[in-house]
């Protein structure tokens, strides 16, 4: 029988109907705002922070640089017109460094930001807006899971919501150049390393996305050849051609190594998070009964490409405590697209945790402490 999901209804809102709630919600004088976001180079970085400084003026900012090594002249640039513009949105920010490498070269990002983020005060705040439009997934998802686990059982007296910003192009256009060591986002390891995992039937549920093959193929074999891979496509989408157009560039994959049955594909609308975060739960309890009797059922996620379907897959992994696999960029080709002819951003939020919510909810399933 299908569990209770936590997030199924959620307050989810996209499109045109996001400035329409942040301006009806924050315009509220007793709102008192944590607003969480990066101040690197993507474009993008900025129109959440507009949208909610015109609404709140009670907003303090926490502004995250990432750093990484060697970047090119160019996205420094542009990074710095990011934070002016970040500075001007907000009069009360803080622009924190968070090393995404150690001087070893072990990926360190996502626990260097929840340390930072620890000493953060929360004592006054009403609502935390985390805008992940310009931050990287590594140090997004521990992130947000160390938010939601702070403010899981709180009784709904702290807010948490989630912005992004999704456009197709420019996701294209901004192609990651993938370190040598993949391994597990922190926070995000599951069952993966656990002994009574070790007969599970291990299901791969890769997030496939343009240029991101050699990022895929290296994750593929640090799993260890999974039993079952279960691509991921978008569909519907911006453009209807695109799930066709991603598959062709794993081709080789798929009648090879992967060993992909077209019937396995799984197809998650490219603008809506829920979407795929009910459909890798639903495939999570289908497999749990049926492999309950032979060491189990493991899925691990690897969400690469459009930061909207990652949230679905953030969900479900903080919900079920599922391993994310992930190959950190050490450093990123940003090929400058025209600036005319390119469509808006379409906006997505999402309301976690707060005083929506009836208590008590279905629980997370996890283990946090153990992996900090």
């Amino acid at each position: 029988m299908a569990r209770l999901l936590r997030w199924d209804p959620c307050i989810a809102h996209r499109g045109d109907e996001v400035p329409i709630f942040v301006d009806e919600y924050f315009k509220d004088p007793s709102r008192k705002v944590l607003f969480i976001g990066g101040a690197g180079f993507d474009p993008r970085s900025a129109i959440v922070a507009s949208l909610l400084s015109s609404a709140c003026k009670n907003v303090r900012a926490f502004l995250i640089k990432e750093n990484r090594p060697n970047p090119t002249q160019g996205l420094v640039k542009k990074a710095e017109d990011s934070r002016t513009a970040l500075a001007s949105a907000f009069s009360q920010h803080e622009i924190v460094s968070i090393e995404i490498f150690g001087a070893d070269g072990a990926v360190v990002g996502g626990r260097n930001v929840v340390v930072a983020l620890h000493d953060q005060d929360f004592g006054s705040v009403t609502d935390v807006v985390v805008d992940v439009s310009a931050l990287s997934i590594g140090t997004s998802f521990p992130m947000i899971k160390y938010l939601v686990e702070r403010f899981d059982g709180g009784g709904g007296s702290t807010n948490l919501h989630v912005f992004v910003a999704h456009e197709a192009a420019l996701d294209e256009a901004i192609v990651p150049i993938p370190c040598d060591v993949p391994g597990y986002i922190h926070g995000f390891r599951g069952a993966s390393t656990l002994d009574r995992s070790l007969g599970a039937a291990k299901l791969w549920l890769p997030q496939l996305a343009r240029q991101r093959r050699s990022t895929l193929t290296r994750l593929y074999s640090f799993l260890e050849q999974p039993h079952d891979t279960c691509p991921i496509l978008p569909f519907p989408a911006s453009n209807p051609r695109l799930g066709d157009e991603i598959a062709s560039d794993f081709l080789t994959e798929f009648e090879s190594s992967w060993s992909v049955d077209t019937r396995n594909i799984v197809y998650a609308a490219e603008d809506d998070p829920l979407d795929l975060y009910r459909t890798i739960l639903k495939l999570d309890d289908l497999r749990r009964p049926v492999f309950e009797e032979f060491g189990g059922s493991l899925l691990v996620l690897s969400p690469v490409g459009s930061k909207v379907m990652a949230l679905g897959a953030l969900m479900a992994a903080l919900e079920r405590d599922l391993p994310v696999a992930y190959l950190e960029a050490i450093g990123y080709n940003f090929a400058d697209l025209p600036e005319s002819g390119q469509p808006d951003p379409f906006l997505v939020h999402l309301w976690l945790e707060g005083d929506v919510y009836p208590q008590p909810r279905p629980p997370l399933k996890n283990d946090w402490k153990t992996q900090k």
